[in-house]
């Protein structure tokens, strides 16, 4: 196994930065959608395994499980497919169809959980049923990005160094958070480097990370039902909390005025950073960055479909009346 891992090592990292138009921001992207499965989730999925299997905790027999209906499931199906590790991701029905696909196609089996939780999402539901398949499966590894500090380990290594080592300078990195392995390991590392920047955590409505009242979330690939404790890893200066709309219209405007096809986490950083600028009044211009996640793909039939853009408009108008 850890040969097949250094091989997949080389094709995760080192991703290109993009220089973007903004009037009065000096704004750069990373192209994380370059990785290896197509992801920023690659670098977390890559530390968590190698750490496992190099401390024993994984062997060639380890059944890894995991709570995920997105990119990091994605993540762990190729590299365990690829060093031949049996894998179960737990999926829920707001899962887009081409991330199922996409799963049902690289593992033997997926577990879709139908029932909501208390937060009116799934992830408490999808938690649960982890750990009754790592009940019935003794010699079972929950990667568990949540609460796992390889997770962020992982982009405080990588992605965090990638970072510090392209700029000379950064004023602001806005940073989309889930599982908040991402924002933990970056935060961290530029800081390191760049002790005066400003960290802005982005997060949509609904979830429950910085103890917004929960509320159903319509997309994939940011928010919550749950608090990461790895969140406390965090150096975050300033949150910012984005509706459904601004997300929608945050994906289009980055295809639209920067020719990125992105996911909706993407969508929504560059709406929150639009957002932010408009209405803060910034001496100079400040050096800013953000990461695209993922590509476009798996949204093309929900964030970038007028129809169900349009049908989720609705139901949020429903609830917000």
């Amino acid at each position: 196994m850890l040969s097949s891992l250094q091989k997949i090592s080389a094709l995760i990292g080192n991703t290109p930065v993009v220089e973007l138009n903004m009037p009065g921001v000096s704004l750069f992207t990373k192209l994380e959608y370059r990785n290896y499965s197509g992801s920023i989730k690659d670098r977390a999925a890559f530390s968590i395994l190698s750490n496992a299997i190099r401390s024993g905790r994984i062997n060639s027999d380890t059944l890894i499980v995991e709570s995920s209906s997105g990119n990091f499931a994605i993540a762990l199906a190729r590299i365990c497919k690829d060093i031949g590790l049996r894998f179960i991701p737990v999926i829920d029905p707001n899962i887009n169809r081409e991330n199922e696909a996409m799963l049902r196609l690289f593992t033997d089996r997926v577990v879709k959980v139908e029932k909501e939780d208390s937060t009116g999402g799934y992830l408490l539901t999808r938690i649960e049923t982890v750990k009754e398949l790592c009940a019935q499966y003794p010699n079972s590894f929950w990667t568990n990005q949540y609460d796992n500090p390889d997770n962020f380990k992982g982009y405080y290594n990588t992605l965090g160094k990638e970072i510090c080592d392209r700029f000379e300078h950064l004023d602001y990195m806005f940073i989309a958070v889930s599982s908040c392995g991402t924002i933990s390991g970056i935060s961290q590392k530029v800081k390191e480097k760049f002790p005066d920047i400003t960290i802005v955590a982005v997060d949509i409505e609904g979830s429950v990370i910085f103890n917004v009242p929960p509320q159903k979330r319509y997309v994939s690939g940011l928010g919550s039902s749950k608090v990461p404790s790895i969140l406390e890893h965090a150096i975050i200066d300033e949150i910012m909390i984005v509706s459904h709309e601004e997300l929608v219209a945050g994906c289009h405007e980055l295809v639209r005025d920067q020719n990125i096809f992105a996911g909706a986490s993407s969508g929504a950083v560059y709406a929150a950073i639009k957002n932010y600028f408009a209405s803060h009044a910034i001496q100079g211009t400040p050096v800013t960055l953000f990461c695209c996640a993922d590509r476009g793909d798996s949204y093309i039939n929900n964030v970038y479909d007028k129809k169900w853009v349009n049908n989720m408009m609705e139901k949020l108008s429903t609830i917000k009346a």
